[in-house]
């Protein structure tokens, strides 16, 4: 009935095995194949289900987490306040003792807070205030352990950081004998006014202060201070020196008042910014002498007088003597400022010096003025003749490194000293615009240069996280300092002994010339670009890629004053009466600052 083979017999033994056709092999794996894909999407689900219970999980342990760090908060927060009310309560507990001839007066005040009505004190509310009350301000603090269990985390806060008892009292929710008592003491105050003090924030007065107390040594947590105020100076001596920062101050929320704003402690939860730093590398905060920022040659302040729109980054600045002119170099080219002129917005000449896309590096004026040497990213040093009736290239200078990093001239601007991209200085004989020796010593580009005043000694740094001096008498190296960082920028004082250095790792370090002691100064928040010395040699300013321009005593370092601008401080140049500041920066501009003594 059906075709052979279609249906074979059941297999008897001894006979040959089943012989499917190609048709039930097609059938057979057909129903393998959906039998596998039904098991694979029951996977499938299993994963999916898996997956999503996975998420959960996660979810769940990041809001477990969040929920424990913040009782972790609170209870930080908790602990805190109470050791600090604890301190505060055990300082005041013996305020009766410390005042008996005010026993009786405090013991007549409570008996009259037990009488007052609520019209009185509706009436006390509206025509008392307590500015006038010192007696109250002395006394309330003895009372802030009782007021918080009597009144609500706000309130409590309140009366922690205010003496404003009514601003307290509108938010309270219980009326106890405690707020009474408080009010009570405000209408007695007029009987019991002495010559007592007002209770300050302070355990003793900043002019008892010893050095380890101003300058990071303080009892509170996260103090440290800016200077140490000798106990002959007083608070309107004080205020008579008193420091402004330009335009910015970092400090401004730390100060205490009644003192100026650099003569105070700083705090803010970070250590003391200046440090002494032994021959065996100890550090100690460093104690600020009484006249640290006052003084003769010392800046009060600066103000900015004048912005010039370059219109590329400024990675060179340098200022004429007289100060009339700003030269300011960018993306090939010099551009010369007449600053004299109130309100100028254009240069008066521009020197086209590199190809358009190289930028300039360095810029420096031959002391007469009438010679600016440009360097930049070229193997070619340009020497401009600005004594022309339009200025003009005289001279070229070719060394074999592809670029030049920064430019010093010596004192008596015969010869000009190059940093190198290769490491070597080049020493240049401007008279006959030849090269005549080279520095070698830095294993990376030499970044940064200065000359000694009496031009007898040169400092170099460089890539190479060293600091090199060499006797320019003898033409070899004396000295080499290591660091951890690459070196950005150097100015040796010209006063002699004290060496600033700029640091990629945002310190500044001022070395001694001849002693293993130096100071490290922390202000800086990102990697310090350059760096200048008054001519005076009393204070230097620092520049940096956090767009600060910090000024510095010398040589430990007391903040003198602080500008922060719009983008990375790339450059700066001090007048050599030391009257102005010209800051070259990434937002394509030059700022020019007037010193105020």
């Amino acid at each position: 009935m059906y075709p052979q083979g279609r249906h074979p017999a059941p297999h008897q033994p001894g006979q040959p095995g089943f012989k499917f056709t190609v048709a039930e092999s097609c059938d057979r794996i057909k129903d393998e194949f959906q039998f596998l894909q039904a098991q694979y999407h029951s996977l499938k689900v299993e994963y999916d289900k898996l997956a999503n219970e996975k998420t959960e999980m996660q979810r769940h342990y990041v809001m477990v987490r969040l929920r424990y760090n913040r009782e972790q908060l609170w209870f930080q927060i908790y602990y805190e306040m109470s050791y600090g009310l604890n301190i505060e309560m055990h300082k005041q507990s013996s305020f009766v003792n410390v005042f008996p001839q005010h026993q009786q007066q405090v013991a007549q005040a409570v008996e009259r807070a037990k009488q007052v009505t609520m019209t009185e004190l509706n009436a006390i509310i509206g025509v008392r205030g307590l500015p006038n009350l010192p007696l109250t301000v002395c006394i309330l603090p003895f009372f802030i352990p009782f007021y918080l269990t009597l009144v609500r985390d706000k309130t409590a806060h309140k009366i922690i950081t205010s003496y404003n008892l009514f601003s307290i009292l509108s938010q309270c929710t219980v009326m106890s004998h405690t707020n009474i008592l408080l009010l009570s003491l405000s209408i007695a105050a007029p009987a019991l006014r002495t010559p007592l003090s007002i209770a300050g924030s302070y355990p003793t007065p900043f002019a008892m202060m010893g050095h380890h107390e101003m300058n990071g040594g303080l009892t509170s947590p996260g103090v440290y201070a800016g200077l140490h105020i000798s106990p002959q100076m007083s608070a309107a001596a004080a205020a008579a020196y008193g420091r402004s920062p330009m335009g910015f101050d970092p400090h401004s929320h730390m100060r205490a008042p009644g003192l100026p704003a650099s003569l105070t402690s700083i705090s803010g939860g970070k250590p003391a910014y200046s440090f002494h730093v032994s021959a065996d590398g100890q550090m100690q905060p460093v104690p600020f002498p009484p006249d640290a920022l006052i003084g003769p040659g010392i800046p009060r302040h600066a103000r900015q007088i004048n912005t010039l729109s370059h219109g590329e980054v400024v990675c060179a600045v340098t200022i004429s003597n007289p100060t009339r002119h700003v030269y300011t170099g960018g993306k090939g080219c010099v551009k010369i400022w007449d600053i004299s002129q109130p309100g100028s917005k254009s240069p008066v000449s521009q020197l086209d010096c590199l190809n358009r896309d190289n930028y300039i590096r360095s810029c420096k004026l031959l002391p007469d003025g009438r010679t600016l040497i440009v360097g930049g990213e070229a193997s070619t040093l340009t020497i401009w003749d600005l004594a022309s009736q339009t200025p003009r290239i005289k001279a070229e200078l070719t060394s074999s490194a592809p670029a030049c990093y920064a430019l010093a001239i010596s004192p008596d601007a015969k010869v000009c000293f190059s940093c190198c991209s290769d490491g070597n200085i080049a020493v240049w004989d401007l008279h006959n615009q030849t090269l005549v020796r080279q520095f070698q010593g830095h294993t990376d580009g030499a970044s940064c240069i200065d000359i000694s005043h009496d031009g007898t000694k040169l400092w170099t740094g460089g890539l190479d996280n060293t600091v090199r001096s060499w006797d320019l008498r003898e033409g070899r190296q004396l000295q080499q300092h290591d660091f951890t960082s690459q070196i950005f920028s150097l100015g040796y004082c010209p006063t002699g002994e004290w060496l600033a250095v700029g640091m990629e790792s945002s310190n500044v370090e001022v070395l001694h010339h001849s002693k293993p002691d130096k100071y490290q100064l922390h202000l800086h928040e990102s990697c310090v670009l350059s760096l200048k010395f008054a001519y005076c040699g009393k204070w230097f300013v620092s520049t940096g890629k956090d767009n600060l321009l910090n000024a510095w005593r010398t040589p430990y370092g007391a903040s003198i004053f602080q500008s922060k601008e719009s983008s990375s401080v790339l450059s700066c140049d001090i007048s050599t009466d030391d009257k102005y500041i010209v800051t070259g920066s990434g937002d394509k501009k030059a700022t020019v600052y007037e010193v105020i003594y």
